[in-house]
C-alpha cells in the first residue's frame, strides 16, 4: 500500500494484528480514534468531529501514511482534492483520506489480500 513504509507496516502489525478481533472496519476505525464522533447533551446534537480519543500509535500512523501517499497514489491524491472541495481544511482531509485507507487495510486483511491500486475517474492516464 503506497504510504506504508517498514515503521508503518510495524505499528499496524502489533496494534491490530490479522484482524480478526474487529468484525469490521467501522470498528478498526473507532480503535483508531479516526470515526467522527457526535456530541450529545439532553436534546442538542452538535456536528461530528474528529474524536480526541483512539490508539494514539495507529491513529498517527494512519495519519503520516494518509499524508505521504498523496504524492505516490493518484487515488488518493484524487480523494483528498475532493475533500478540500468541499470546504474540508487540510488536516480534516487528511484525517478523512486515513479512515478510508484504514478501511481499505481492514478489507486487504480480511480477505489475505495484497493492495490493487483503483484507477480513479478524474485521473487520464499517460498513453
Amino acid at each position: 500500500m503506497p504510504g506504508v513504509g517498514v515503521r508503518t507496516a510495524a505499528v499496524l502489525l502489533v496494534t491490530v494484528g490479522d484482524g480478526t478481533s474487529f468484525p469490521t472496519a467501522a470498528h478498526l476505525a473507532s480503535y483508531a480514534g479516526l470515526a467522527p464522533a457526535t456530541k450529545s447533551s439532553g436534546t442538542s446534537i452538535h456536528g461530528e468531529h474528529a474524536p480526541r480519543g483512539g490508539n494514539r500509535q495507529l491513529k498517527r500512523a494512519m495519519f503520516l501514511s494518509a499524508f505521504a501517499c498523496m504524492n505516490a497514489d493518484p487515488a488518493s491524491r484524487t480523494y483528498y482534492d475532493r475533500q478540500r472541495a468541499r470546504g474540508k481544511t487540510h488536516t480534516q482531509a487528511l484525517l478523512r483520506l486515513a479512515r478510508q485507507r484504514i478501511s481499505v487495510l481492514f478489507a486487504m486483511l480480511r480477505d489475505g489480500t495484497f493492495y490493487d491500486p483503483r484507477v480513479p475517474k478524474d485521473v487520464e492516464l499517460a498513453a
